[in-house]
């Protein structure tokens, strides 16, 4: 048994690199297939100013994805020094999953992605649009088999053990394992809404300032227009979600709710939660609410709480109910705003609102903001196990001295920190400079 110090620290080097390596493809997998969109319009319509927008978010994109494979690359790494004993265990069926992303999504984009960012005007138009779709296509992919392999941890079938090893029994059961089927969409839908939300924003923010306004109505409009529809359909989604857990995994979906017994009938919006005491410090609850959630509008119905779980077997409380309120609570913001874009859209007033489009100009990470929250509620929910039911996490960790690890963990802290700093500022020199071809402008 590792110490609890070598385990925590293990843990938080992991997490860091996920939630750095999570902010690029949350933003990158919905513009690639944004520019594949475009470009695609640009062809059919002639219209340059789908050309100004597939140049523009043709760099931000080109630099988000060279950095999330960076960080992709150090998460390999960090499988097979940090959880050695992880990767011994499931080698024999994550191994083959994380392998046939390489195979498939990564060369797919590898051997396009050029042709795409430098292409233009070397190459004919339909080359142009097939190096797009076929980037869009690897990093959907990639998506894919990622989710494939987390979505077995968290939900394990088709394998049998073998002196401790998890060995495939049905590769169909593995892959298309009890929550795939839902996780995958959700994810999917995330990344497009996440990518929406920033190209809004940007054209928001040139709306107020009076810049680029053939641009800047183009791309809120299609940015907004993005969220209003994905949105809806994503909030169902994770509804279900919920549903697949229920009966798998309840600690998580005890600890989501915030309750430590079973007679709360309401839905906590806010709990400082005392784990050592087992109750909240400070709970604000909307009466009735939990049971309405739950398909009975009597509210009579409780949700359960955590006294169903043994204290071992119980996920961290704040970072469960906090993660799942930060995508909630952040996902019924981008809700508003898709809303109230709904309304100007009709009224004639979508480009003709300030205040709204400085409301949109801030909620440029907010798509980032709740997936990474997703995650956090996802992973720090199913502990304390790594594949859940099976093989818990301090049985995954390395044995390494805990010094070296806390050492890494500051190094990749400053590392991971000053790469996001110079994406930013790479953003926001972007944005500032503005797009390259000039078209004619509305005055």
């Amino acid at each position: 048994m590792p110490s609890p110090t070598l385990l925590d620290v293990s843990r938080w080097q992991f997490a860091l690199t996920v939630a750095f390596h999570m902010t690029f493809p949350a933003i990158t997998v919905g513009l690639s297939v944004f520019l594949a969109v475009v470009y695609a319009v640009y062809l059919r319509t002639g219209n340059t100013i789908y050309l100004q927008i597939f140049q523009f978010w043709k760099r931000i994109f080109a630099v988000g994805f060279g950095l999330g494979v960076v960080a992709g690359t150090v998460l390999t790494f960090e499988f097979g020094l940090n959880w050695g004993e992880f990767a011994a265990r499931t080698g024999p069926i994550l191994g083959p999953i994380i392998g046939m992303e390489v195979v498939t999504a990564f060369f797919v984009e590898a051997g396009f992605i050029g042709v795409m960012l430098y292409g233009e005007g070397r190459v004919p138009p339909r080359i142009m649009l097939l190096s797009c779709c076929m980037v869009a296509l690897g990093t959907v992919l990639s998506t894919t088999w990622i989710l494939m392999a987390n979505s077995w941890m968290q939900t394990p079938a088709g394998y049998r053990e073998e002196n401790g090893r998890f060995v495939p029994a049905d590769w169909m059961r593995i892959l298309f394992n009890p929550s795939f089927g839902w996780r995958f969409p959700h994810m999917l839908l995330a990344v497009f809404i996440s990518a929406s939300i920033l190209v809004a924003a940007v054209g928001a923010y040139y709306l107020r300032r009076g810049l680029y306004r053939e641009f800047a109505r183009r791309t809120l409009s299609i940015g907004l227009g993005m969220v209003a529809l994905l949105l809806p359909i994503q909030m169902f989604v994770g509804d279900s979600i919920a549903d697949v857990y229920g009966p798998r995994q309840l600690p998580k979906i005890a600890a989501m709710e915030g309750n430590w017994d079973s007679s709360n009938t309401g839905w906590n919006a806010f709990v400082i939660p005392d784990e050592s005491r087992q109750r909240n410090l400070v709970q604000l609850t909307i009466p009735d609410m939990g049971s309405w959630i739950g398909k009975d509008l009597s509210g009579h119905t409780p949700i359960p709480g955590q006294d169903q779980t043994p204290p071992s077997e119980r996920p961290n409380s704040w970072t469960t109910f906090w993660g799942f309120r930060i995508m909630y609570y952040t996902a019924n913001v981008l809700l508003a705003a898709a809303l109230a874009s709904v309304v100007l859209r009709l009224r004639g007033k979508l480009y003709t609102a300030p205040r709204f489009h400085r409301f949109v100009t801030w909620l440029a990470p907010a798509g980032v903001i709740a997936i990474i929250g997703g995650w956090v509620l996802a992973e720090t929910g199913r502990q304390p196990y790594v594949v859940y039911g099976k093989l818990r996490t301090a049985d995954g960790v390395s044995h390494l001295a805990p010094p070296t690890v806390v050492a890494s963990l500051a190094v990749f802290a400053a590392l991971y920190g000053a790469m996001l700093a110079i994406w930013i500022g790479y953003v926001v020199r972007c944005v500032r400079r503005g797009p390259d071809i000039a078209v004619p402008q509305e005055v």
